[in-house]
């Protein structure tokens, strides 16, 4: 009798994990948009993985390419980092994973390095999008229930640029870094975390400007509480052939990032 009590409350376990379901928001320029290859992606099993459509108010099964031309925000040309992201966490947590993709390309964290068109996580500059991502990612919520869980955070290059420029500084880039997740946790949840993935390098430019973004990222991480570098390695893409063209990753280095950093998320949500 105490086995088959036993087995019914491991099956009554297997279950509920099942159905639990975590929201996590994407963040960040063109490599969080995803510039891989959707024949290469990773593919998620039915029921596992969803993204959220703020257009149709819709949970749509996650499969690249992922995104919505929606809000400012774009979708992935074609693979991304997301359902390899999805399916190592599935199997990691047995939590299904909802993604609002809230990327766009070019995008500068600092109004300084704001490029015409491409927008800027600034609260100053000519195209903001911190205001449509918060939008995006509470419409997510209402939708499910669910708060967020956390930020995945892929961005840097657009400021690396303007560094070797010399419009812009690593203090201010690192500064304005910190007041963007502070006006996240403000409107997503004080402890929600930030999940960092480094920014690589631009194939041919001056390494000196992405160094010094890195550096600022990992005093972020290292100085603000629950914002923790998930993935690094990014600057070693070019020596392993898994750059798609001189900045962006291929779906190889893509489906990396994904399944690396589920696994790092899992372990901080552990701790």
């Amino acid at each position: 009798m105490k086995l088959i009590i036993s087995v019914i409350c491991l099956l009554a376990l297997q279950n509920t994990m099942a159905q639990t379901k975590r929201l996590f928001l994407v963040a960040g320029q063109s490599n969080a948009v995803g510039q891989g290859d959707s024949a290469a992606a990773v593919h998620c099993a039915a029921g596992t993985a969803f993204e959220y459509s703020f257009t149709g108010n819709a949970l749509l099964a996650l499969k690249d390419p992922v995104g919505q031309h929606e809000l400012h925000f774009e979708k992935a040309n074609t693979g991304s980092a997301w359902p390899a992201f999805a399916k190592a966490y599935h199997n990691l947590t047995g939590s299904n994973v909802i993604i609002v993709q809230a990327a766009r390309g070019g995008s500068s964290c600092h109004y300084k390095a704001e490029l015409k068109n491409c927008g800027t996580w600034d609260n100053r500059g000519q195209l903001p999008l911190f205001d449509s991502a918060v939008i995006k990612a509470k419409a997510a919520a209402c939708k499910t229930g669910l708060p967020v869980a956390g930020i995945l955070w892929s961005q840097g290059e657009r400021d690396a640029n303007a560094v070797n420029a010399q419009q812009l500084t690593p203090e201010e880039y690192e500064q304005q870094l910190v007041l963007l997740i502070n006006k996240f946790r403000k409107a997503l949840g004080n402890q929600v975390n930030f999940y960092i993935i480094q920014t690589g390098y631009y194939t041919g430019h001056p390494v000196k400007g992405f160094d010094a973004i890195r550096k600022a990222q990992e005093n972020v991480a290292g100085k603000m509480r629950h914002v923790f570098i998930v993935y690094a390695p990014t600057n070693t893409f070019e020596g392993k052939g898994w750059m798609k063209d001189e900045i962006h990753y291929n779906q190889t280095a893509l489906n990396n990032i994904g399944s690396a950093v589920a696994k790092q998320v899992a372990l901080k949500e552990k701790k």
